[in-house]
């Protein structure tokens, strides 16, 4: 199943998820981020791909600070809205490489209702946030026809940021 391939994904990248009931409260249904870990209430879980976008989240912060992330300081943080697109562009490179669908992740109901457009954008390769991720040395951008056996976005060199 997808959710299992991205349980194992995680784990061997290093993001930890546990499971335990969680309130209501939770800004996705069934997920949550306390302490750089993601929380997961099969439950209450509607999309399973939202996983993949909150791991995003941790991956793409220094690794020095992934132990204090939690869904409340993720929108306090600094560069908030750079690691949203990074969560973003990372999310979709973790579709592919798991050779998942997109909509997995960019489904109907996330992304306040743009999640198919984003989607479609990247398809085409129209991605933002690769900037950022090329700029903390998670993903490479080739330029020209330099080295094309370098792999590069949505290939991504690093899963995690240093």
């Amino acid at each position: 199943e997808n959710f299992e391939k991205c349980l194992v994904f995680l784990d061997a990248i290093g993001i930890s998820v546990r499971f335990k009931k969680l309130e209501d409260d939770c800004l996705l249904p069934g997920l949550k981020i306390e302490e750089g870990i993601i929380y997961v209430d099969k439950e209450k879980l509607l999309y399973p791909g939202d996983i993949l976008h909150e791991a995003g989240h941790i991956a793409v912060v220094p690794a020095n600070e992934r132990h204090s992330l939690s869904e409340e300081s993720i929108g306090k943080r600094k560069d908030n809205a750079a690691e949203e697109m990074m969560a973003i562009a990372w999310s979709f490179a973790a579709c592919l490489h798991l050779q998942l669908d997109v909509y997995f992740v960019f489904h109907e109901n996330g992304y306040k209702g743009s999640a198919s457009h984003i989607a479609e954008n990247f398809k085409q390769g129209h991605c933002f946030g690769v900037p950022m991720l090329q700029w903390v040395g998670m993903t490479l951008e080739r330029k020209n026809d330099e080295a094309p056996d370098v792999s590069i976005y949505p290939a991504m060199i690093k899963w995690k940021r240093v």
